[in-house]
């Protein structure tokens, strides 16, 4: 029994020696605690002047009394000893010079920085003035009423920081019980001079206990509510960043971000979309679009939309034509979820929308590719493979194989080499650019070896080539072999795209710091149609006579010509013959 005993004793001493060092220790100096400490002085200080002006008041009444009753005595203070009523004027009178005092320091800025010393001195200079009367009169006086008041008013106006109540108090009695009982001192009233009265104590100890209790559960409360406040204050300048963030992802995406309901009616979007719609405001799509199904050039894909989300509840990479603002056609990607209340009722979609039509004309230029490649790369592999069979299918052991059959299956694979170099310097091209060896170049040298070189060619196709660029031409900035291309190339192109017998013309003439250079033909002529696409990867036109080709030529000389730092196009009409020119800058005096 008797451990048991100690046992809990030893568990009632923990809680009080925890209890005593959470209250009185220092808490922790973190950044709230500051705060909240910071707030707690203000609202002490802004209290403590009301304190003090309702202190001027009440002594100020109890001293117009005093005055009152030297002339006209009151019956009710006849009972008191004659040192009192003859002397609670002079003790009245003093007290109000000490809140007059404490008043006026209140608006130093000492009493702003330390309302708590502020605190503790109004209230010794007013509990603490009658004691000092009493004690050079020869007597205790435990003013009851009096001290009553002061804690009172105390705790009821100022209940913060409940160690300056318990210090205000404590230093009060330890002077009237302490002082008193080590001077001898007696209390002035006949029937009760003894200064240890049981009843007094009990009042005064619970009086003082309650007013500290209630102190120190208001601090707490207060304390409480300004740290959830704070927290609360955090927890939302965390959710305005958050909201900032997302809103600077909201309006910076590249993709188009949306809400649509589901009656087909955009709610939000941010402004990808709008220019994926052709909108300069993100607010116009949400005000212009009221029926989303009209945007797709395909009414019945909102259907399909809306069945697949209720379906499976998201979707991902549903592809669709829709119309923009201006009326052109686009091919966009969605990907959205719907989302639901917690009763599964359907609120709206969500999702992003992204702009795929760049990607769409690659993949059909891919199909183009492909199909050109097919077609081109076919009839001489076909050819050689023709004459292989042939050579299988006779019956001779050892097979002799004339000149001319070699000859053919050279030609034909030459052809083939030329197609896959032609594909590897486009791709080369496209990815990395041309690059180029510039030097300042003679323009007559390069059109003469381009034509020297074509010379077997123009031969078989009848064709006669008239050379006006002349020699006086000032230098251009160039590099020769891939200048020697675009000439060949484009004489090679005439002859590709008309019948034998072609009249071709080349000039080049200066015009301000460039070379002006044309390649002209009698021939058939483009149409306008085909001169807007003429120079696009893989376009050929109509009207090639052999198909061993992929289009390629015109792209590079586009290529080249802009890497140059020119211009290149094409003035044609049809049936009235081509003339196909591009610009290159003149050599500078101090370039190479």
């Amino acid at each position: 029994m008797g451990k048991v005993a100690r046992m809990l004793m030893a568990t009632q001493f923990t809680r009080v020696q925890r209890w005593c060092r959470q209250t009185f220790s220092a808490p922790i100096r973190d950044e709230t605690t500051t705060l909240y400490r910071d707030w707690r002085n203000r609202f002490l200080w802004q209290r403590l002047r009301l304190w003090l002006w309702l202190a001027l008041m009440c002594l100020l009444s109890f001293t117009l009394r005093d005055i009152y009753g030297l002339f006209f005595p009151f019956a009710e203070l006849q009972h008191l000893p004659e040192v009192l009523r003859t002397q609670r004027l002079v003790i009245n009178i003093a007290m109000l010079l000490n809140i007059l005092i404490c008043l006026a320091l209140h608006k130093t800025k000492l009493g702003r920085d330390r309302p708590d010393l502020l605190f503790l001195g109004s209230s010794w200079s007013i509990s603490l003035a009658s004691q000092l009367f009493a004690t050079i009169r020869g007597f205790a006086l435990p003013d009851t009423i009096g001290w009553s008041l002061l804690f009172l008013s105390q705790a009821v106006l100022m209940p913060v920081c409940w160690i300056l109540h318990l210090l205000t108090q404590v230093s009060v009695l330890t002077y009237y019980f302490g002082v008193n009982t080590a001077l001898g001192l007696k209390t002035p009233i006949p029937d009760h001079p003894e200064i240890y009265n049981v009843t007094f104590i009990l009042y005064i100890f619970w009086f003082c206990a309650i007013c500290d209790i209630g102190v120190y559960l208001y601090d707490r409360l207060q304390r409480s509510e300004f740290y959830a406040h704070q927290e609360l204050e955090s927890a939302y300048q965390k959710l305005k960043v958050a909201e900032a963030k997302y809103r600077s992802i909201f309006e910076n995406a590249v993709e188009g971000i949306f809400q649509s309901s589901p009656d087909g009616r955009y709610i939000t979007a941010n402004p990808a979309l709008a220019r994926i719609y052709g909108y300069s405001l993100a607010e116009e799509v949400t005000a212009n679009s009221t029926d989303i199904e009209q945007l797709y050039v395909d009414p019945n894909r909102r259907a399909e939309f809306v069945r697949l989300m209720e379906k499976y509840g998201s979707i991902s990479e549903f592809e669709s034509q829709i119309y923009r603002r201006d009326g052109s056609i686009v091919w966009i990607s969605e990907k959205a979820y719907a989302v639901r209340d917690e009763h599964l009722k359907l609120l709206y979609y969500e999702g992003l929308i992204e702009d795929i039509t760049q990607r769409k004309q690659t993949e059909e230029e891919l199909r183009v590719f492909f199909h050109a490649v097919s077609h081109d790369l076919r009839n001489p592999v076909l050819g050689t493979l023709m004459v292989l069979k042939n050579l299988l299918a006779r019956p001779e052991e050892n097979i002799s194989i004339s000149r001319s059959i070699l000859e053919r299956m050279i030609q034909s694979s030459d052809r083939q080499l030329n197609l896959i170099n032609s594909l590897m310097e486009a791709h080369i091209s496209e990815v990395q650019g041309v690059i180029l060896q510039q030097q300042p170049v003679q323009l007559l040298t390069v059109v003469e070896a381009a034509i020297a070189d074509l010379e077997p060619l123009l031969e078989q196709n009848q064709a006669k080539l008239t050379n006006l660029v002349s020699a006086d031409l000032p230098l251009v900035n160039a590099d020769p072999t891939q200048l020697w291309r675009v000439f060949s190339n484009l004489i090679v192109n005439a002859l590709k795209h008309n019948a034998p017998g072609l009249l071709l013309t080349i000039n080049a003439t200066r015009k301000d710091d460039k070379i002006y250079c044309t390649v002209s033909d009698n021939g058939v002529g483009i149409s306008q149609q085909q001169s807007n696409r003429l120079f696009d990867l893989y376009f050929r036109g109509a009207s090639i006579r052999n198909s061993v080709s992929l289009g390629l030529g015109l792209y590079l000389c586009k290529q080249i010509i802009n890497a140059h730092g020119g211009e290149i196009g094409v003035n044609s009409a049809l049936d009235a013959g081509a003339t196909f020119w591009f610009t290159l800058p003149i050599s500078s005096p101090f370039t190479g």
